[in-house]
C-alpha cells in the first residue's frame, strides 16, 4: 500500500510539472527538506532537496520567466523554448515521480517512465487549455495565464504530496481538459462541413 501511494503521489508531482515545471520542484524539495509528506534523503534521489539543486532550479524560474514575459507566456507554438520546456518537464517529473517511490522503496525504477508519461500529460493538457483561453482573451488578461498556470501547479504539488490518493483526480482531470479540448476542435469545423 505504501509503494501505490508513493507512486500516485510521484504521478501527482510529475503531472504538476508538467503544467508548469519549476515552482513544483521547489515545492517539492522544500517539503522534503522539511520531511514534509516525502523525503528524499538517503535515497538515490537525495539532491532533489539540496540546496545547490534548488538554486539552479531557483535560477531557471528567474530565466524562463524573463523569456516568457518576452513571449507573453504563450507556449502553444512549436518554437524551441517550448520543446526546451517539455525536455525539462519530463526530465523533472521522471526524476521527481522516482524519487517519491524511492522514498518507500529500492525498487525506484517504475517511477521514470510513470513520471515522465504523467508529465507529458500534464504539458498536452495544459497547452491545449490555455492556448484555447489565450484565444478569447485580450493582450492584458493573457498576461495573468502563467500566473494561473504556476498556481495550479503548485495546488497539484501540494495536494499530492500530501494527500497522494487525489493526484488520480488531478490525472483524470487532466486528461478530460485535454480530450475535451480535442472534441472541441472537431466540432468547430463539423459545423462547417454542413454548410456545404
Amino acid at each position: 500500500m505504501d509503494y501505490l501511494l508513493a507512486l500516485l503521489q510521484g504521478l501527482g508531482i510529475a503531472a504538476a510539472i508538467g503544467i508548469r515545471p519549476f515552482l513544483p520542484v521547489l515545492l517539492t524539495g522544500a517539503l522534503a527538506a522539511a520531511d514534509l509528506g516525502l523525503d528524499f534523503e538517503g535515497t538515490s534521489f537525495s539532491f532533489l532537496e539540496q540546496p545547490g539543486f534548488l538554486l539552479a532550479i531557483l535560477v531557471l524560474v528567474a530565466v524562463f520567466g524573463v523569456l516568457d514575459r518576452r513571449r507573453g507566456g504563450d507556449t502553444s507554438g512549436r518554437d524551441p523554448l517550448v520543446i526546451v520546456l517539455l525536455v525539462l518537464a519530463l526530465a523533472l517529473g521522471a526524476l521527481e515521480a522516482a524519487g517519491s517511490v524511492d522514498d518507500i522503496s529500492a525498487d525506484w525504477w517504475p517511477g521514470i517512465p510513470v513520471g515522465a508519461a504523467a508529465a507529458a500529460l500534464g504539458f498536452a493538457a495544459a497547452r491545449s487549455l490555455f492556448g484555447r483561453v489565450r484565444a478569447r482573451l485580450d493582450a492584458e488578461a493573457q498576461g495573468a495565464l502563467p500566473v494561473y498556470a504556476e498556481g495550479a501547479a503548485l495546488l497539484a504539488a501540494g495536494l499530492s504530496i500530501l494527500f497522494p490518493p487525489l493526484a488520480v483526480l488531478i490525472l483524470i482531470g487532466l486528461a478530460w481538459l485535454m480530450l475535451g479540448g480535442r472534441r472541441r476542435q472537431g466540432e468547430k469545423y463539423a459545423g462547417l462541413r454542413i454548410l456545404r
